[in-house]
């Protein structure tokens, strides 16, 4: 009897221990729940309904917000609120915002083979920026950047076509008629070489002081296009406009990559349901404008000029591809983007 009592209690402790030792698993983490976010971004266009580039934002925030339910809120500032134009990168990079309007001339300092994509007349047409860009093609550049610098663009925003305005009536044929003139370009490397060259003598100068130095005179010319002419106002202090259309020109939405890692896939999703909401809204807008500002800027007394596109873009890719400055470049890729 006692034989098998001792046995009970030996099977009772060991079912006991067994039991223990099932009760101390750790349980499956849920790796996909949607912990509520709040992303910070800044940029430098203003907040406007004529300012399609800033209003984007607005619609990205929008979109973002309603199919996420609000479990991604988008604090945003506009108007360089937060960070100057230049610093808009770095401080991405180090965390100290989320998510900033970029682009290829402001990506180049931490990945140099980038500036192929700012290079004049690289793109033919919004289609082939589209297609590269917002294509196979443009995930593994963008995944490249990301690897390099820690900030991930999300995909291409086309902007419009930038063109050449001057505070004189002058026509800009080719890049000879460019030479002497101080044109206002962003203070970045990639934006200082496309202006030399056009052929012109480039001046950096932030976008909010803009206005001033082409009243003042501080540079003779700015390219943009037409349309901001008219939204920044600048046709007050302009006299001609010419059409050079030497970039098919797009801002990349670019978050820092440890956020985008942070988020579940669901979230991730959302944003880029919110890109896309913002990439359609401002191409449609820009495409369906021109024709509009050309109107208005003529009414305003400026002289409208087209440029001789052959000889502007023969001369700004040689003047590329026979430079230092396109070692950097992967040219495989290159021939292959071109090719398309």
């Amino acid at each position: 009897m006692k034989k098998i009592i001792a046995t009970v209690l030996v099977l009772l402790v060991l079912a006991g221990s067994c039991f223990a030792q099932g009760s101390k698993e750790t349980p499956a983490q849920n790796t996909t729940e949607n912990k509520p976010v709040t992303l910070v971004v800044a940029i430098t266009a203003a907040n406007v309904e004529d300012n399609y580039t800033g209003y984007s934002l607005q619609v990205f925030k929008d979109k973002v917000e309603e199919v996420s339910n609000g479990n991604i809120k988008m604090d945003c500032y506009w108007s360089n609120a937060l960070f100057t134009q230049d610093a808009e990168t770095s401080a991405c990079i180090a965390g100290d915002c989320d998510m900033i309007y970029s682009g290829a001339s402001w990506l180049t300092d931490g990945s140099p083979w980038v500036s192929m994509f700012n290079s004049g007349y690289f793109f033919k047409s919004i289609e082939h920026m589209n297609t590269v860009l917002n294509g196979e093609i443009g995930k593994e550049v963008f995944q490249k950047i990301a690897d390099e610098q820690g900030i991930l663009p999300i995909g291409a925003i086309y902007t419009g076509s930038r063109d050449i305005s001057l505070s004189i009536d002058k026509a800009i044929r080719t890049p000879d008629d460019l030479k002497g003139i101080n044109l206002r370009m962003p203070n970045s490397e990639a934006w200082m070489f496309l202006g030399r060259a056009l052929g012109a003598n480039p001046t950096p100068v932030s976008f909010s002081d803009l206005y001033l130095a082409l009243q003042t005179r501080t540079v003779d010319g700015q390219d943009n296009p037409v349309t901001a002419l008219r939204t920044a106002k600048f046709y007050e202090v302009q006299k001609s406009v010419t059409r050079t259309g030497h970039i098919i020109d797009s801002v990349w939405p670019t978050i820092n990559l440890k956020t985008w890692n942070s988020l579940t896939e669901e979230q991730k999703g959302w944003i880029m349901e919110g890109f896309e909401a913002a990439r359609e809204y401002c191409e449609k807008a820009n495409v369906d404008s021109v024709d509009s500002a050309i109107e208005f800027l003529k009414a305003n007394g400026l002289k409208v000029y087209e440029a001789d596109i052959d000889v502007f873009s023969k001369h700004v890719q040689d003047y590329y591809l026979n430079s230092d400055y396109s070692k950097t470049w992967d040219m495989d890729l290159y021939n292959k983007i071109q090719s398309i």
